[in-house]
């Protein structure tokens, strides 16, 4: 069954580590980011709508982000082209993973036809603290991050 019908992971249970590249190729492991907040958007593709104001929404908080100490990552099967026109054109201060073949958002819950909007914030222990399907705002994130 697609995840599309289900629920995202559980809050308190373990991140599954994973390695994706970003849009210029540098590699991001979850598991050597154990020090940080780790913030995760999986989304349907770049430059919709939806999509579009929700990094957007992100970028404009962008500082409070950073006074957590927080990593945020857009994450998508979009091409790493796809992604850096994207980042440029929304100045995104962000990485976008590319996620050939959904391997992540399948380990994720976020897979189907496409990609299910969802956010996640992971702890410093690699513990889900948050999750949230469709368009949780910059604050809700925020009031979840330890």
């Amino acid at each position: 069954m697609f995840s599309w019908f289900s629920d995202p992971l559980p809050v308190g249970s373990d991140a599954p580590p994973f390695i994706l590249p970003d849009q210029d190729g540098d590699v991001f492991v979850l598991n050597l980011n154990r020090n940080k907040v780790v913030v995760l958007i999986f989304y349907p593709a770049d430059n919709t709508p939806v999509c579009t104001a929700q990094l957007c929404e992100l970028r404009d908080d962008w500082s409070k982000l950073q006074e957590k100490g927080c990593f945020v990552a857009g994450v998508n099967p979009g091409a790493a082209s796809s992604h850096g026109g994207f980042r440029q054109k929304h100045e995104l201060p962000f990485p976008l993973l590319v996620d050939n073949g959904k391997r992540v958002a399948k380990l994720y819950n976020c897979d189907g036809i496409a990609v299910r909007r969802t956010v996640y914030v992971i702890g410093k222990d690699g513990k889900i603290k948050f999750a949230k399907r469709g368009k949780p705002s910059v604050s809700e994130i925020l009031s979840a991050i330890p």
